[in-house]
């Protein structure tokens, strides 16, 4: 399972890498392999169906567009796609406070843009580079499970099916896991 889970992210790269120079024929993997982790960002942030489809399909349109942009020396293609997830979810939640409270036309030099300073962005690689740390302290019957989960969009009983255990105990191995990746996590910080 974690050899599926290393070809995954090797294919990943790999296609992010051939629609960055311009190759449409790998959008459709792409989007295949990520609309499942992507979609559960953007719903978790926006709490509202439609508006995350809508989201979504900001994002899959900026990835088009800047595709080139993706560097695979500073994120994983997931978490570079994630954050761009967040950043449109974020974006589109604030347009929907903005139209109600409009600010008068001599401001909007003074709202934020929405794009991440690039402090931010090196913060969020750095957190990206400890969580995979951290992952790798885990037994393998909690890592495997969270990556699928979290990495590769899978459900708890898919998982659970696909281990052969029960989904309550699948569950309780995720959330033992967790457990010890904040642990893990605010040891770092």
């Amino acid at each position: 399972m974690a050899q599926a889970s290393e070809h995954a992210r090797k294919r990943l790269k790999s296609l992010m890498k051939r629609l960055g120079a311009g190759d449409r024929a790998a959008f459709p993997e792409v989007y295949e392999a990520t609309k499942v982790k992507l979609f559960g960002i953007c719903l978790r942030i926006l709490r509202d169906r439609s508006e995350a489809e809508d989201a979504l399909q900001d994002v899959y349109a900026t990835l088009l567009k800047s595709a080139d942009r993706y560097d695979p020396e500073r994120a994983s293609p997931i978490s570079w796609l994630a954050t761009l997830a967040r950043n449109r979810a974020i974006d589109r939640a604030r347009k929907g406070g903005v139209r109600a409270n409009a600010a008068p036309i001599g401001e909007a030099d003074m709202l934020p843009d929405g794009v991440p300073l690039a402090d931010e962005q090196l913060i969020d690689g750095e957190r990206d580079a400890r969580v995979h740390g951290c992952i790798e302290t885990l037994s393998e019957n909690q890592r495997r499970p969270i990556r699928d989960a979290f990495f590769g969009g899978r459900t708890y009983d898919e998982i659970a099916r696909a281990e052969n255990v029960p989904p309550g105990t699948m569950r309780s191995r995720i959330r033992r896991g967790l457990m010890r990746l904040r642990d893990c996590m605010e040891d770092g910080e």
